[in-house]
């Protein structure tokens, strides 16, 4: 499944999408960036509630598909146009956090 593929899912929507073709092969969920940093995976969607500009660095170094933003959280406009520079997908979602991974899962 694609990021572009997920968001077929009503449930997800865009904030920025400069790689939608980008594979998504599993599930991560974390809120400590060090401890996600250490232990997703590449292509893993990541899904959290982090909103700052922190979370474009330990995408790029995880080399994660895709951030999830649970629970309705967004991000403002500085970090949208980095993650755009950067080719790093954000998403959002008004799911719970386990809510969109089962989501995710179910698509996989």
């Amino acid at each position: 499944m694609t990021v572009n593929d997920l968001l077929l899912n009503e449930n997800f929507s865009a904030i920025t999408l400069p790689e939608g073709d980008r594979d998504i092969s599993d599930v991560y969920i974390g809120d400590l960036l060090s401890w996600v940093m250490g232990r997703a995976k590449a292509d893993d969607a990541w899904i959290t509630i982090m909103s700052n500009v922190n979370i474009l660095a330990v995408a790029s170094l995880a080399d994660t598909a895709c951030i999830i933003l649970a629970e309705g959280v967004t991000v403002d406009e500085e970090i949208m146009t980095t993650a755009a520079q950067k080719g790093i997908n954000i998403l959002t979602t008004e799911l719970s956090i386990f809510e969109a991974a089962v989501a995710i899962n179910d698509m996989l």
